[in-house]
């Protein structure tokens, strides 16, 4: 279910697509629906529903329909909305958009229990329950889910709460939809009312009880996405520690899409990963780096303050690399074993080979370094007619002077040096010194301008 507005939100977006961990409320959802092999995913939206049909995107191998709810008159109407798309055959598992942390161990053992004959609904016992409907029981058997509003004063005693998620069978679902009413204190049409027309019909209604309540919390508000948010990323950084990372602090961490890690990994505070990052054995990632969408090999050591995005054409650190700190990795930066990208320099769309070196105050981009390549402090690679862009080559063993400016296209041969201060224009010969500025002019006792003085 996905069709409300969220109006705690205070946000012009649909509440379901504000994010955690990087990615949308509902496609949490999505995702760990499809993690319990899930046939298809019908999402209801009604709120924003374009912008929610385009902010979400089916998992791989599993179907996703969109229904829409118009307009929004209870959870109830909410699901009758999907009921011409369900199968029969088939197990409905009722989701909340704004749910995102269910487990799928949690939502299998839901499954499982219902086994195609009951009506099975995920409880939990809440010091606080306000504000969620009430399981009623009659000795263990549930008789009722009875909403805050309508609940008595004796009803709204009770600590065990529905969380809004269920399992039951499909073909019995669509029966006890058809008979909803909206004869309540908000006037709408109430999911929790299929709960006493099982009771009626004799349906098995049975509660599979957790004791976590991150799994059925749900986002009304700015200040909840931001609780959730930091127990999602403490529960990522233990299962991270379990498998041998180590961290600094894990509470000053954040992956905002997906961490893989080798072994002995070690990240300091305040990291952030985002897109797809791995991380190769004995990877060391300094204090206060952002890493998206990049490969780091074996060895290497990313310095802090260190900022890398491959966007979608990636970045790749080979092993043993020295980065930062404070350097820049652009997407299709592709760096061999051993290289050194030093402070505040730049790198994009360029590769550099095996122990290739730019360490002060550098940019390269649309460039190919060979191997054992030095590229001075100040020196560039000017890539960009205004129109166009075009591409450096700097062969093996090539030593590129301080403040120097290669204007592309151009190639320095191998083992070539490039004074400092030069502008080069042409393509070099292999071993050549090429030396492209002004002669030095020394004006002997040079007298600077003064001021003059106020009359």
């Amino acid at each position: 279910m996905a069709a409300g507005k969220g109006t705690r939100m205070k946000s012009q977006k649909p509440k379901v697509l504000h994010r955690l961990g990087g990615r949308a409320l509902a496609q949490h959802v999505i995702d760990t629906a499809a993690r319990v092999s899930a046939r298809s995913v019908v999402v209801i939206t009604g709120h924003g529903a374009e912008m929610v049909e385009a902010g979400l995107t089916p998992p791989e191998g599993v179907g996703l329909q969109f229904v829409r709810q118009m307009p929004q008159l209870g959870t109830g109407h909410a699901v009758q909305q999907a009921v011409p798309v369900l199968a029969d055959d088939g197990i409905t598992l009722v989701l909340s958009g704004d749910v995102p942390l269910t487990e799928a161990a949690t939502l299998q053992a839901l499954i499982d229990r219902c086994a195609g004959q009951a009506l099975t609904l995920l409880t939990l016992d809440m010091p606080d329950p306000t504000g969620y409907g009430r399981i009623v029981r009659q000795g263990d058997a549930v008789q009722a889910i009875v909403e805050q509003k309508d609940a008595t004063p004796a009803q709204r005693a009770i600590t065990e709460i529905y969380s809004g998620i269920m399992a039951v069978p499909t073909r019995l679902l669509r029966g006890w939809l058809a008979r909803l009413d909206n004869r309540n204190a908000q006037q709408e049409y109430y999911l929790t009312d299929v709960v006493k027309f099982a009771v009626a019909d004799g349906c098995v209604v049975q509660a599979h009880r957790i004791g976590d309540a991150a799994q059925v919390a749900g986002v009304n508000s700015p200040l909840q996405l931001a609780e959730l948010e930091r127990v999602h990323q403490r529960r990522l950084a233990e299962a991270l520690m379990t498998e041998g990372v180590r961290m600094a602090d894990p509470a000053r961490f954040d992956v905002r899409g997906s961490l893989v890690c080798g072994q002995d990994v070690d990240i300091d505070v305040n990291c952030i990963f985002e897109g797809c990052v791995r991380l190769g054995d004995g990877v060391r990632i300094g204090a206060n780096c952002v890493i998206a969408n990049c490969t780091i090999e074996a060895g290497a050591v990313i310095h802090p303050f260190t900022h890398i995005d491959g966007e979608t054409l990636g970045v790749s650190v080979g092993a043993g690399a020295l980065i930062g700190p404070f350097a820049r990795l652009r997407p299709g930066a592709q760096l061999g074993a051993e290289v050194h990208i030093g402070n505040f320099v730049e790198v994009k769309n360029s590769t550099m080979a095996k122990g290739a070196k730019a360490n002060h105050l550098a940019y390269l981009g649309d460039a190919t370094l060979g191997e054992r390549v030095n590229f001075g402090a100040g020196s560039i690679t000017a890539n960009y007619d205004g129109a166009n862009k075009h591409r450096t080559v700097i062969e093996a063993d090539v030593h590129i002077g301080s403040n120097c400016v290669l204007i592309a296209p151009v190639k320095i041969g191998a083992g070539g040096t490039v004074g400092g201060g030069s502008a080069i224009t042409k393509s070099t010969d292999p071993g050549a010194l090429s030396v492209a500025r002004g002669r030095q002019v020394s004006i002997d006792n040079y007298q600077r301008p003064t001021k003059k003085t106020a009359g």
